[in-house]
């Protein structure tokens, strides 16, 4: 289906709601393509400590007391670390929500989820471009199959593997005429990369898109009242807004990426002072 150069994993995620930040993983299924044509499958329960929302349990119907004697993330945090090590990774609504709670659930186990070198395919941002509609119209409309099991991790995941063989075949000779009007040639390919740069906003920093480059290059803020500017100067201007930051629930990845830009604009007014 793919032109792999590398592996490439399609993963889904259970939660306990829909807060990145302070919700939590129940259940979690990977398959992983390998570019040696092999294949390979992880699906885990997980015991997330806290209780799952009556919204979200109405979603999946997993209940608490189903998690009662599974493990913890803690206790399988290094087996999905390792199994994700060196590949790319691919979902539905992914970029937006599975990849950022899963770093969160990472970090707290003292693991960084890199996404820097990975290459990220979100099928829904194909799906929405191109026939904007829900995963089970989208498996409807691209498999002519109806989607059972809706909501169950696993069954999610297989069905959003189909649905992106149906697009390749469908949209492989067709360009898209962006909003702006300028024209895209053939963006739905079998190319990871292709497909990684059309499911992507190349100019958005973070997974949770609170950072953002602007059209001159420079780093800022995608929220809040400094909308706009430039953020190592504001951070150098107004520290109470670093440590607010800091102390409230923003990704980690956020937290890590501000320090490091207030600390480059730090050593540029001191090199240049000096």
């Amino acid at each position: 289906m793919l032109q792999l150069d590398r592996d490439i994993i399609f993963f889904d995620v259970e939660t306990t709601g829909l807060h990145v930040i302070r919700d939590r993983i129940i259940q979690l299924a990977m398959i992983k393509y390998k570019k040696s044509g092999d294949t390979e499958e992880l699906n885990l329960m997980i015991n997330p400590g806290i209780p799952i929302s009556e919204e979200a349990f109405q979603v999946h119907g997993i209940s608490n007391e189903m998690l009662r004697n599974k493990p913890t993330f803690l206790q399988v945090a290094d087996k999905i670390f390792q199994f994700m090590k060196g590949a790319d990774l691919a979902g539905y609504n992914s970029n937006r929500f599975d990849v950022p709670i899963l770093m969160e659930e990472m970090y707290r186990c003292n693991l960084n989820l890199e996404i820097d070198n990975r290459r990220l395919i979100d099928v829904q941002r194909i799906f929405y471009r191109m026939e904007p509609r829900t995963l089970k119209a989208a498996y409807q409309f691209y498999c002519r199959k109806e989607l059972e099991n809706a909501h169950d991790a696993m069954a999610d995941i297989r069905a959003t593997v189909e649905v992106l063989g149906g697009m390749l075949q469908k949209y492989k000779e067709c360009d898209l005429l962006n909003d702006n009007g300028t024209l895209l040639e053939k963006p739905i390919q079998s190319n990871v990369q292709k497909l990684h740069e059309f499911t992507n906003d190349i100019k958005v920093l973070d997974a949770t898109q609170r950072l953002k480059y602007n059209d001159q290059g420079e780093v800022v803020f995608a929220f809040g009242k400094y909308l706009g500017q430039e953020v190592g100067k504001t951070l150098y201007e107004d520290r109470n807004y670093f440590y607010w930051i800091q102390e409230k629930e923003f990704s980690f990845q956020v937290k890590e990426l501000v320090k490091k830009l207030l600390k480059e604009y730090e050593l540029k007014i001191k090199t240049t002072n000096s």
